[in-house]
């Protein structure tokens, strides 16, 4: 067999990485881990370093000639469908307006006050460096609130996978029954009328929705487009 080489694909010179545009998005997955395992006191205590832990990446991309940075804060987890499938006959005040987990919204926003923040000194910090804070939960949440609204199905819809009658089978997966028979996890007929793909992450609709927001400095602080980002704030 032929030796596959990177030598002859088409590569950024290294004069560009420094042009770049870096988007960083960490934090979601720390949080989901640590409500499946720890208390909430516990994940709150971890937060800083969760926080610190993306700051060093930051700084170090950022020492090797990074200048322009998109950093997102994390969404609102308490209204992944995911979460939702295991909850029935939720106590008053365990979930918002929206149907979401209110206990883990309050700690999706409490990582994204802080990571708020550690940007806003990482742009003392960093004094070359164009550093824009995108509020990924806003945009998220104004979507699932108003999910209707903008075309979609109930926010809490799956569209790939069979959640009925108490059975849970994953996208693309199979369950097999005592009687012999099975029960298939498909695709939804339409997946551009659902937010959800698999009761975590949004379908390509979705993200289409989302991105058309954040790229045009809606959400953003500094309010400004993706075309500007490479402006400092200073």
């Amino acid at each position: 067999k032929k030796k596959h080489s990177c030598r002859n694909q088409v590569l950024p010179r290294s004069k560009e990485f420094g042009d770049a545009l870096y988007a960083v998005d960490i934090g979601q997955n720390d949080i989901a881990y640590g409500l499946r395992t720890v208390g909430d006191a516990q994940l709150l205590a971890s937060i800083p370093d969760i926080i610190t832990q993306l700051v060093l990446a930051v700084q170090h991309l950022y020492t090797q000639g990074a200048r322009t940075f998109w950093i997102h804060n994390t969404g609102p987890i308490g209204c992944l469908p995911s979460t939702l499938l295991t909850i029935t006959n939720p106590p008053p005040g365990f979930l918002d307006n929206h149907g979401c987990v209110k206990s883990q919204n309050d700690i999706a926003q409490e990582f994204n006050r802080q990571l708020k923040s550690r940007v806003m000194k990482l742009r003392t910090d960093l004094p070359h460096a164009a550093i824009t804070y995108v509020d990924m939960y806003a945009a998220k949440y104004g979507l699932i609130s108003s999910s209707k609204q903008y075309g979609f199905v109930e926010a809490r819809k799956i569209c790939c996978g069979y959640h009925k009658n108490g059975i849970d089978v994953g996208c693309g997966g199979i369950l097999a029954l005592p009687n012999g028979t099975q029960i298939s996890g498909p695709s939804c007929e339409d997946p551009s009328t659902y937010i959800s793909w698999d009761g975590v992450h949004y379908t390509e609709a979705a993200n289409h929705w989302i991105a058309s927001r954040l790229i045009n400095g809606s959400f953003s602080d500094p309010p400004i487009p993706i075309t500007h980002a490479c402006y400092t704030t200073s």
